[in-house]
């Protein structure tokens, strides 16, 4: 293969942070057995079916978020991995747990425990945050929006996480201005007041 053909593909890795799926490098001009060529010489590394990276990178500091940033644009991090994401837990999540708006199917992804909700367009939306992690954007929960999500699906997480987070949350921010704002979003309000009012 010519050494130009290589150049440029990996001019425009580099022009995207080192990172491509298939069908924007196809886009861009590169061909299939380039990147398998790349892939080949070890120049890029296949993450996820898809889903490639410049191999002279250093080495992703969350894998996990990584791909759930780079392969499901339109998913946020949220309950468990959120609020281990912002040292609100001690619980270490075993599966990614990934908000999806209501009308967004099942994202196809293998090699990776996801766990998916599906929240109404106005919770899905709100206090969402953009985080620069390994080169790509991941869209997380705010720390206030998480303590409010907890409680919103304590029946599938447990009740006592939530309670535990918001114990986290009120101990390192008093402000519960926040709080209340998503508690309405998700209509916890009532259910959550009682613990907020023994805790402040």
């Amino acid at each position: 293969m010519q050494k130009s053909t290589i150049n440029v593909a990996l001019a425009h890795f580099e022009e995207q942070n080192g990172v491509l799926h298939t069908a924007e490098a196809l886009r861009l001009g590169i061909q299939p057995r380039t990147l398998y060529a790349l892939r080949d010489s070890g120049e890029i590394t296949q993450i996820q079916r898809g889903l490639f990276r410049l191999s002279d990178l250093p080495p992703l500091t969350n894998p996990d978020l990584f791909v759930v940033g780079a392969k499901i644009r339109r998913g946020v991090v949220c309950l468990i991995s959120a609020l281990a994401f912002h040292e609100m837990t001690t619980e270490i999540p075993h599966e990614i747990y990934v908000a999806l708006p209501k009308d967004m199917q099942k994202p196809h992804i293998t090699q990776l425990p996801i766990r998916y909700f599906w929240y109404s367009t106005t919770s899905h939306t709100a206090g969402v945050e953009q985080h620069e992690l390994d080169g790509v954007t991941v869209q997380i929960y705010s720390a206030a929006k998480t303590v409010a999500d907890c409680f919103k699906f304590r029946h599938k997480i447990g009740l006592d996480i939530a309670i535990a987070a918001l114990k986290q949350y009120l101990a390192e921010n008093g402000n519960v201005v926040p709080l209340s704002h998503f508690a309405d979003i998700n209509r916890v309000a009532k259910v959550m007041q009682p613990y907020m009012e023994a805790l402040v």
